[in-house]
Parts: structure tokens; sequence; C-alpha cells
């Protein structure tokens, strides 16, 4: 067993390459081998969000407060709240973030497949973010 005591795994911004605006990760964890498990507390600040990306193993979401936006490709834009708790299966193009006038933190959880957690790809374009939810 081994416990990491609050506070000493240090927060994160996240690149400017994958994701656009203010984007803090918190780690909660990277298993090790053979465990495949990643996951992060995620926070948005207005307009904040990931670029196109996918997981080899799925990924969920859970939203712990404010209102964000996620999207498939080719799907709707849909409008997600604190409670809501979203999966994305294998390989599906998505992103998410927050909303334009809102904060939005959630856990994001995802596992490896031969070390790989996320595919990233391209940024998602201010017409794509704005559209109608």
């Amino acid at each position: 067993m081994e416990i990491k005591p609050a506070g000493s795994i240090p927060r994160r911004r996240t690149s400017a390459d994958w994701f656009t605006g203010t984007v803090w990760q918190d780690p909660i964890i990277e298993a090790p081998d053979p465990a495949r498990l990643r996951a992060a507390v995620v926070t948005f600040e207005p307009g904040g969000r990931t670029n196109w990306h996918t997981h080899p193993l799925g990924q969920t979401l859970h939203v712990l407060s404010g209102v964000g936006r996620a999207q498939t490709w080719g799907g709707p834009l849909r409008e997600i709240r604190a409670g809501d708790t979203v999966w994305i299966p294998p390989g599906e193009k998505h992103w998410h973030g927050a909303a334009p006038g809102s904060a939005m933190v959630h856990v994001a959880m995802q596992e490896a497949l031969d070390g790989k957690h996320v595919e990233w790809l391209e940024p998602v374009s201010d017409a794509q973010y704005n559209a109608q939810a």
C-alpha cells in the first residue's frame, strides 16, 4: 500500500499543445504496471477546453462543480453539470471543457493500453466551441 499525503503531488498547468485557455490538473493516480488507471481532477477556467482526442480504452468524466461542454465528433454539443457522469467509449473522438461563462471541475479517469492513455488531435475551433448546446 502507498499513501500519498494531500498536496504531495504538485498541481500542473496543462500544455497549450493540447488545451485552449487556462486548465489545471491535480493528479490523483498514475498506477504502476500492471495496473493501467490514470485519474486527475481537472479544473477548466471559463472557455478552457481540451483539443479533440481519443482514448484507447475509453474515458469516464465525473463533474464535481460548474457547467461544462462535451462533444463527440459529428455529434451535438452537450452541456454537462455538477453530478453528471460521462462515459466516452474507446476510440471515440471527443472534447470537453468549461462553458463560456462558467468554470468546470471534473475527475477524468482512463486506462492505458500498451502504455498509452490518450491520442491528442487538432484544437476545437471557436465555431465548434461556441455552437448552440
